[in-house]
């Protein structure tokens, strides 16, 4: 009979020896992060509290970088604590805590960015329609189906998660890993697997049928329109589609890297890879739709003005 051993605590052994360097580290991840916040909370502010901008397009844009800031804050205060650590044991209740946050995180990104992909494809396939399309109602439906989908699938994935007994702790990752967690399993995972497969379909495929019908029928659109509606069709979709390709690449070199596992691969370039999808469009979103999107520039530029006049000298 095998001796099955229950883990309280589990090792994330993807962490490398940085020596003298790990405050230098430490000081990098902690700007990053702040840097992160800040773009995001001022993009929010500015939707916030600028009426014009609540508008359906505007308040996708706010939700995705609320979501930015709920994904990256399940990572960031853990990895800096292990950063300048010696020890990168977590307790296993933290470790499925992490691992909920962060694969709600992604599911919840992917369905945010299809939702965009259908907004886009109403204001331009239907412009004369679209204010009797997009309702107040139906953008509250869209975003609580993006969120609550999200939710309820993890749920139930990690009620799978928690029944299998472990017969080891040691995560070749830098977070917890979902699928690297269930490998170590003595018990069986043949309900997890066909369930993981199912969400995967389900929530990766559904999606991305959504957003490539929303493209196929926008670039038909936009082929035949003239060239200022052309102009103005690339300044709405084109921070979007930049988004949706930067999360896809992200995510692909993730799975990719969670499958190769340690297979020649850099320490270094591991690490890197399988932190991307957390700390490059948190950054890189908010700061491309603040930029691009002139009405979002314009109440970023008035909060900070509004903070300025309110700070003492």
């Amino acid at each position: 009979m095998t001796n099955l051993t229950k883990f309280s605590t589990v090792v994330l052994a993807g962490y490398i020896d940085t020596g003298n360097t790990a405050y230098f580290y430490f000081a990098v991840i902690l700007l990053l992060y702040g840097s992160i916040i800040f773009a995001n909370v001022l993009v929010i502010s500015a939707i916030c509290v600028n009426s014009t901008l609540h508008e359906p397009m505007y308040l996708f844009v706010c939700n995705l970088c609320v979501n930015e800031l709920y994904g990256t804050t399940s990572l960031f205060p853990c990895l800096l604590v292990n950063v300048i650590s010696d020890s990168h044991e977590i307790s296993l209740v933290y470790c499925y805590l992490q691992m909920y946050c962060m694969y709600t995180y992604a599911t919840a990104e992917f369905c945010h960015l299809s939702v965009m992909s259908y907004d886009r494809y109403t204001s331009i396939c239907h412009p004369l329609q679209y204010n009797t399309i997009m309702t107040q109602r139906k953008v509250c439906i869209l975003l609580a189906l993006a969120w609550s989908s999200s939710f309820c699938q993890f749920t139930i994935t990690l009620s799978l998660n928690v029944q299998l007994e472990l017969c080891g702790n040691v995560i070749q990752k830098v977070w917890c890993d979902n699928y690297l967690l269930v490998r170590q399993a003595c018990s069986d995972t043949t309900m997890n697997s066909i369930f993981g497969l199912y969400t995967t379909v389900l929530f990766i495929g559904g999606p991305l049928l959504i957003i490539l019908y929303s493209y196929i029928r926008v670039i038909s659109v936009t082929f035949r329109a003239s060239r200022e509606a052309k102009r103005k069709s690339l300044s709405t979709c084109g921070p979007h589609l930049v988004s949706l390709l930067n999360y896809g690449i992200c995510c692909s070199f993730e799975m990719i890297q969670s499958r190769l596992g340690k297979a020649n691969m850099p320490d270094v370039l591991r690490v890197i890879i399988s932190l991307y999808f957390l700390m490059i469009p948190p950054l890189f979103n908010p700061v491309m739709y603040g930029l691009k999107m002139p009405m979002i520039r314009q109440g970023c530029l008035e909060i900070m003005k509004m903070t300025e006049k309110k700070t003492p000298l």
